[in-house]
C-alpha cells in the first residue's frame, strides 16, 4: 500500500518537490505563531478514520460543510498543499472544517472513497459526499476553488488577515507547465518551463520544474520494486543505483536518495564517479537551492570528492 500511495499517479510529484521550500516556510510561520496560532489551526482539522468517518464527517456535515482531504501525510510531495488547507481552515473560523484521511493507514476507507490520486479532495455537506478535485493546487487556485464551492452553498469565507500580502498571480507559463504535468504531458510541461527560463533565466520554480520533468521521464516506466531489489543485490551497478536514487526522490525519500549517491561517489572512480556526481547535482536542481537536504548533501559530496 505504501508504494502505491507514495508515488503520485498524475505525475505532479516531481514538481511538488520544489514546494519543500514553501512547506518549510509554512512550518516556520506556524512555530512563530506560538501555541495560540497552532491551536487555532488544529481546532479546524479532524483526523478521520474508518471508525470515526461517519460521526466526524457525515454527521458533522449536517451542520457545517466538511472538506475531506484524502492523502498520505508523510509524503513530501503533498505536504505543502496540506499546510495550505490547514491555513485556510483556520482562516475560515468555523465556517467549514477540514477532515484529513490518511489513506495509507486506512486502505479500506481509501477504497471506499474510490480515489485515484494523492491528494483527492471531497466536500461533505448535509450528509452527502462528493469529489471536488484531484491533485494539489497552488494556494491561489485552491482559494478560488473553495470560494466557488462555498459561494454555491451560501457560506461566507473570511478574507486573508489584514496586512497579509495577497497571493501573486501565477505566471502563465508556470500555470501551463503545472497543468501539463497534471495531465502527464511532459513535453508541454518542459516547453512551458523553458519559455519561462528564456524570459527569466534565474527563475527557481522553472529550474525546479524542468528538473522535475526529467526526473519523471526517467522513472515513469520503472518498476520500483525491481529496481530497488537489483540495487540492493549489486551495490556496484552504477546505472541501477542512479535509478534507485531517482525513485527515492520521487517518493519523497530525499535524504536517502542523496546518501545513496554520495556513497557511490566514495566507492567509485574515473568515469563512473563523474557520472554519479553529475547525476547527483542534477537531483539537487529538483529542490530549492536552500533546502536543508540539499545543503547537507552538498557538504557530504564535497567531503567525498576531496
Amino acid at each position: 500500500m505504501a508504494a502505491e500511495f507514495s508515488r503520485p499517479g498524475s505525475l505532479y510529484g516531481a514538481v511538488d518537490l520544489g514546494a519543500r521550500k514553501q512547506a518549510i516556510e509554512a512550518q516556520a510561520r506556524r512555530e512563530a505563531a506560538g501555541p495560540a496560532g497552532a491551536a487555532g489551526a488544529a481546532s479546524a482539522v479532524i483526523e478521520a478514520t474508518s471508525a470515526t468517518f461517519n460521526s466526524d464527517v457525515v454527521e458533522r456535515s449536517m451542520s457545517v460543510p466538511v472538506i475531506v482531504e484524502a492523502t498520505v501525510p508523510r509524503a513530501e510531495q503533498v505536504r505543502q498543499f496540506s499546510d495550505t488547507l490547514e491555513k485556510l481552515a483556520g482562516e475560515a473560523a468555523g465556517a467549514w472544517i477540514l477532515a484529513r484521511v490518511d489513506v495509507e493507514a486506512e486502505p479500506q476507507l481509501a477504497q471506499a472513497l474510490r480515489m485515484r490520486a494523492i491528494p483527492t479532495v471531497y466536500l461533505a455537506f448535509q450528509g452527502q459526499l462528493m469529489p471536488l478535485f484531484e491533485g494539489p493546487l497552488p494556494e491561489a487556485q485552491l482559494r478560488q476553488a473553495l470560494a466557488q464551492v462555498f459561494e454555491q452553498l451560501g457560506v461566507e469565507l473570511a478574507e486573508p488577515a489584514e496586512g497579509e500580502a495577497p497571493e501573486p498571480p501565477l505566471d502563465p507559463d508556470l500555470l501551463a507547465a503545472e497543468q501539463a504535468m497534471e495531465k502527464g504531458d511532459l513535453d508541454a510541461a518542459a516547453a512551458a518551463y523553458q519559455r519561462l527560463l528564456a524570459r527569466s533565466p534565474q527563475d527557481e520554480e522553472a529550474k525546479i520544474g524542468l528538473a522535475g520533468v526529467g526526473l519523471v521521464r526517467r522513472t515513469q516506466d520503472l518498476d520500483p520494486a525491481d529496481v530497488l531489489r537489483r540495487a540492493a543485490e549489486d551495490p556496484a551497478d552504477v546505472d541501477t543505483q542512479l535509478q534507485a536514487a531517482d525513485l527515492e526522490l520521487v517518493n519523497g525519500q530525499i535524504d536517502e536518495a542523496f546518501d545513496r549517491l554520495v556513497g557511490m561517489v566514495r566507492r567509485t572512480a574515473g568515469p563512473d564517479r563523474e557520472k554519479v556526481r553529475v547525476h547527483l547535482i542534477g537531483l539537487f536542481e529538483a529542490l530549492p537551492a536552500d533546502d536543508p537536504s540539499v545543503s547537507k548533501a552538498r557538504r557530504a559530496l564535497a567531503r567525498a570528492l576531496f
